[in-house]
């Protein structure tokens, strides 16, 4: 599944959110999304692969992941437990030429810091540190603390360039494609709901559906369909724990016109049926 995430992390004053993921997470399999936000997920066990703009890595405890904003991400987890960190960091303000002019190319795209990053970056890892741990336990003050360490990554990343400005021509050919898809993407989370056709997410993209097959399949190692279905399981599952709406209700307001198509697919992908979901939830 990919989709906009259109969430509000943190508060507008304090745009700042953290998530502990672990087995039991609605979320512990990581929806393929994109968000204007940079994200920082930390490893803390086992092992994750993860997928950046279509180039996967794989990550174990330990390691950080930079994610920097509008890339499109997901991950499949293998017994990990990991934590993100969601923020927007136009509300750091910095008045220093240089700082100014790093963070504005940050925001603006026209600066990448680094995608992964191992314990043996001992500095950076140790500000990571403080950073999560500070949003995890909440103690007074600590919203001075997180934008103090976000302020020192920064920092760190700028001195030790953990970052690129140029981009290659590949680089250039990849984001192109990633906007492609956003397309075809940001269709199919519009209309989830409604009978789709290969035609339809086709032309979204301003692509022909044979080319949409292989082009979908080699950006996120799934069919239009296996993504469409993925995605109406998530906003069902959402609505399984947030709703006290019928299965078959929410079956249909998902898109599936097939209950038994529908508790089919959603235990092929969660694990569990629907109604076992929603009590295990409770």
């Amino acid at each position: 599944m990919i989709y906009n995430e259109l969430k509000q992390h943190g508060t507008e004053n304090f745009p700042v959110e953290f998530y502990h993921i672990d087995k039991p997470h609605p979320k512990y399999e990581m929806a393929y999304h994109w968000h204007s936000e940079i994200e920082l997920i930390r490893i803390l066990e086992g092992s994750l692969r993860v997928t950046l703009d279509n180039k996967e890595y794989f990550v174990s405890k330990g390691d950080l992941i930079f994610v920097n904003s509008e890339t499109v991400h997901g991950a499949s987890p293998d017994e990990c437990v990991y934590e993100c960190v969601v923020f927007n960091a136009s509300y750091l303000s910095v008045s220093e030429d240089e700082c100014r002019a790093f963070l504005e190319n940050i925001l603006n795209h026209t600066a990448y810091v680094n995608e992964i990053h191992h314990s043996d970056e001992r500095e950076l890892m140790d500000i990571v540190d403080r950073l999560f741990d500070s949003l995890k336990n909440h103690r007074a003050g600590y919203t001075f603390t997180v934008t103090g360490c976000l302020y020192e990554m920064f920092g760190v990343i700028l001195a030790r360039e953990y970052y690129s400005k140029n981009l290659s021509i590949k680089s250039v050919h990849n984001e192109k494609n990633v906007v492609t898809l956003k397309k075809a993407l940001a269709y199919i989370r519009n209309s989830y709901d409604t009978p789709i056709t290969l035609m339809d997410i086709a032309d979204s993209a301003g692509i022909s559906p044979k080319y949409l097959c292989t082009f979908f399949k080699e950006m996120t190692g799934k069919t239009p369909f296996e993504y469409l279905n993925a995605y109406r399981i998530e906003r069902a599952a959402r609505k399984l724990i947030n709703t006290d709406l019928p299965v078959t209700q929410i079956a249909y307001m998902c898109g599936f016109n097939d209950l038994s198509y529908f508790i089919k697919t959603f235990k092929h992908i969660k694990g569990v049926t629907p109604k076992n979901f929603r009590k295990s939830r409770e």
